[in-house]
């Protein structure tokens, strides 16, 4: 039962994680990269303040409940899945925490009115750190999905 009920919150989790990083992807970002500079600074202020501590409770989280699968389920194809996914999430964490987060702090500090003339741009930067972790994600909830699955 327990292994049944720590499945379905990985899958929600994981679901949770991929789904948010996935819609970012499709329309926060082409809307962000789309703005002018002093409203792209504003903006990604304002969208940012409320993924912390959220996110990195969900992804972590997620990475705790697949570790305790892998060691509860009995061997095959579900517990490597869930080992794997443990690797994944921490993957998507080490991303965020290493590329996105640093360049969100950057941006923190910048005040939309004053940007200066040799300001560089961290929008495709940003973007392509992005990607990589919507794309961990997605493979999380992938192999999330297929455990329960063989389960």
């Amino acid at each position: 039962m327990a292994v049944s009920l720590l499945a379905v919150v990985v899958l929600v989790t994981s679901g949770v994680v991929a789904g948010v990083l996935f819609a970012v992807a499709l329309s926060v970002v082409p809307a962000l990269m789309a703005m002018p500079a002093d409203r792209y600074l504003y903006t990604t202020n304002l969208l940012g303040r409320n993924w912390d501590p959220v996110m990195p409770i969900l992804v972590l989280g997620t990475a705790l409940a697949d570790l305790a699968l892998a060691v509860l389920s009995g061997p095959g194809g579900a517990r490597t899945l869930y080992g794997t996914t443990v690797v994944l999430m921490i993957a998507v964490a080490g991303v965020s925490h290493l590329a996105n987060v640093p360049i969100n702090r950057i941006l923190r500090k910048l005040e939309p009115d004053s940007i200066p003339d040799d300001w560089a741009d961290p929008r495709p930067r940003w973007r392509a750190w992005h990607l990589l972790r919507t794309t961990i994600a997605v493979v999380a909830l992938t192999a999330n999905s297929v455990a329960l699955a063989m389960s």
